[in-house]
């Protein structure tokens, strides 16, 4: 059970990862804080690139993990605009309804049937999810609505396709392109460095804002410390992830993975003084029961 233990250490990086980043997000735009991440991500990997076996990467599998990166990217800003934008315990727990999401696209593009387990999972993800958004037994129809008007439910929307899909790509790349781990967390992170500059280089030039003075000034602010702390625990729940997915099945290690949902909805809530909180928690645990049900299929 080995990769049991590392999933769940990926768990708890990921929840304390995402506490930590809602901290800095009230002080920083989404986009500046993810391309200052990104660097310091670099940084912090660089020793990474001592370690991987160079006769293992072509120009196939570095394409892929490019694709791969492009993908996290655009998912990553996502959930930080959400998460800057909405309370901890409201954008967090949408990212675990990814195995539904899965599930159905599989249902309706790939004509796969959806087995008992599978069905009662989608339940209770729609029941977790209705219990998040719902204002009061009274207001049948608020969740439906605040999915309707909230653009930054949009966005956790967008994330959790984007999210499917690097999924699906990182098993291809550690088990079909023999790329390994070390590998693939080093130049993940070089590829997020690039894109993220070339997007903030080219919002700046969109807004007529001065390259280098804008960019000094990011770097002077006083968060630093914190955003250092956050890449740390970043490249460590993406690496034990990748890790603990190289020894067993996607579907087994997000299981797992998701329960960073429930500690970062509690603790976050309670530090951030969240609203509902105790409901929170009961509809977090609906849908990762509805997680954990289609994923053990």
């Amino acid at each position: 059970m080995l990769w049991f233990s590392i999933a769940l250490l990926s768990s708890f990086l990921s929840a304390f990862a995402a506490i930590t980043q809602k901290k800095v997000l009230f002080n920083r735009d989404a986009l500046e804080f993810s391309f200052i991440l990104s660097i310091i991500n670099l940084i912090f990997s660089i020793p990474f690139f001592f370690f991987i076996d160079y006769s293992t990467i072509n120009t196939f599998n570095i394409t892929i993990l490019f694709i791969k990166s492009i993908i996290g990217v655009a998912a990553f800003l996502c959930v930080m605009t959400a998460l800057k934008n909405l309370q901890i315990s409201n954008a967090l727990p949408l990212l675990a309804l990814t195995p539904g999401f899965v599930a159905v696209f599989a249902f309706i593009l790939l004509g796969e049937s959806l087995k008992t387990a599978e069905v009662l999972g989608l339940i209770s993800l729609i029941v977790g999810t209705y219990i998040l958004e719902s204002k009061s037994l009274k207001e049948i129809f608020s969740p439906f609505a605040v999915f309707i008007k909230s653009k930054y439910h949009h966005y956790i929307l967008l994330a959790l396709l984007l999210f499917t899909a690097s999924s699906i790509l990182d098993k291809l790349l550690l088990v079909r392109l023999n790329l390994s781990p070390i590998s693939l967390t080093a130049f993940q992170h070089l590829f997020f460095a690039i894109l993220f500059a070339a997007v903030y280089v080219l919002f700046l030039l969109y807004n007529n804002e001065n390259i280098h003075e804008k960019t000094l000034e990011i770097f002077q602010k006083k968060d630093l410390g914190w955003i250092a702390l956050i890449s740390i625990l970043t490249i460590g729940y993406r690496f034990t992830q990748i890790v603990a997915v190289k020894l067993a099945s996607v579907a087994l290690v997000l299981a797992v993975k998701r329960t960073s949902v429930l500690w970062a909805t509690i603790i976050g809530g309670k530090i951030f003084k969240d609203s509902n909180l105790l409901k929170k928690t009961i509809a977090v645990i609906f849908i990762l029961l509805g997680a954990i049900l289609i994923l053990r299929e």
